[in-house]
């Protein structure tokens, strides 16, 4: 995928004021530790994450939380919501099956009745999904401007992770639900424009899609059974799988990425990577020859946001003067299925 007027105008966020410590949590879990032996400091020491944020308890609207993201990504782009073309929610957790949650955002920001209105769902890749799509629509001239958005909960998974290892304290289970301690909440949005209308000049040039659905059984969120209806919710994750071949799957997307946007692995000066943990970042970057000082992280405070951790990352690494213009920047992106993007942009 290649796009030549595509630029990157808006990055806006909107994270939750509650901070919620690895010690905290670790708390809940005293007696299973105490079972086991084990010190407190566990869980920080295997993820790097030392805290994230939450939305307050039975108060969260993921779409007014992706609204006060796109407000923030629209005021950095100088642009109004009557300019929006498509507006495109890309977050695992939605408001509703029906209708999609893209709508009460566009509801909210007034945008235009003729624009797009749409969810799109692909695990940590989403938002990503979505800029591809939108970028797709601008080249073809469909539209000027585009918006993707999502908002994330992580408060909810990880309060019903802790009950279920409290009633199966077993290493088994402990190991299955280590990811959902990791999640983090937060919402973001990215307004793209056609360069023609761009005041930023950060060009979006291309990006490479790679998948491994063989492994679309190693990681799952949903019903028990995987039928819709009354069954309890888990999250389930081979993290060793995961961390395998998701390193494996990178690599060989890596290497379709590099000639698809015309650079050397040299050429890239900044890369932003999901934000899984220490182990998942520092194997990645291993595997595809990247200097760590190359890298942005925002995990340890912040914990899994999902498909809003990459671009939130982004936004902040811009924000804080690490991605300066003229950067070529890689963003690389892995999500359960297993499916990897990568995109490239100069800042």
């Amino acid at each position: 995928m290649r796009w030549d007027r595509v630029c990157v105008e808006g990055l806006g966020v909107s994270l939750p004021d509650e901070r919620v410590s690895t010690r905290e949590m670790e708390g809940r879990l005293e007696s299973v530790y105490r079972k086991w032996g084990l010190a407190p400091g566990q869980l920080e020491a295997i993820t790097g994450i030392r805290e994230r944020r939450w939305w307050p308890r039975d108060r969260v609207s993921l779409s007014g939380a992706a609204t006060d993201a796109a407000r923030d990504a629209l005021s950095e782009a100088g642009m109004e919501p009557s300019e929006i073309g498509v507006v495109i929610y890309a977050g695992v957790n939605r408001e509703n099956l029906e209708p999609a949650t893209a709508c009460p955002v566009a509801h909210a920001l007034g945008v235009p009745p003729e624009a797009l209105v749409l969810d799109v769902s692909n695990a940590c890749l989403g938002v990503m999904n979505g800029m591809m799509l939108v970028a797709n629509m601008i080249e073809l001239g469909q539209v000027r401007a585009g918006l993707v958005v999502a908002a994330e909960t992580a408060r909810e998974i990880a309060d019903d992770t802790i009950d279920r290892i409290l009633a199966d304290p077993t290493h088994a289970t402990f190991r299955t639900c280590l990811a959902s301690l990791t999640g983090g909440s937060g919402a973001v949005a990215v307004v793209l424009t056609d360069s023609r209308d761009s005041l930023s000049g950060r060009r979006l040039l291309g990006g490479t899609a790679v998948a491994a659905t063989e492994h679309h059984t190693i990681a799952r969120w949903g019903p028990r059974r995987g039928v819709l209806g009354r069954e309890p919710w888990v999250m389930e994750t081979d993290a060793t799988a995961v961390l395998t071949h998701g390193v494996a799957l990178g690599g060989r997307t890596w290497e379709r990425f590099l000639p698809e946007v015309g650079w050397r692995s040299e050429d890239v000066d900044k890369v932003i990577c999901h934000q899984v943990g220490t182990g998942h970042r520092d194997a990645v970057l291993a595997s595809l020859g990247i200097d760590p000082s190359k890298d942005f992280s925002t995990f340890s405070t912040l914990g899994n946001m999902g498909p809003v951790a990459l671009p939130a990352t982004a936004a902040m690494a811009s924000a804080q003067g690490f991605l300066t213009p003229g950067d070529r920047v890689a963003f690389l992106g892995i999500g359960t299925g297993l499916n990897c993007m990568m995109l490239g942009l100069q800042w």
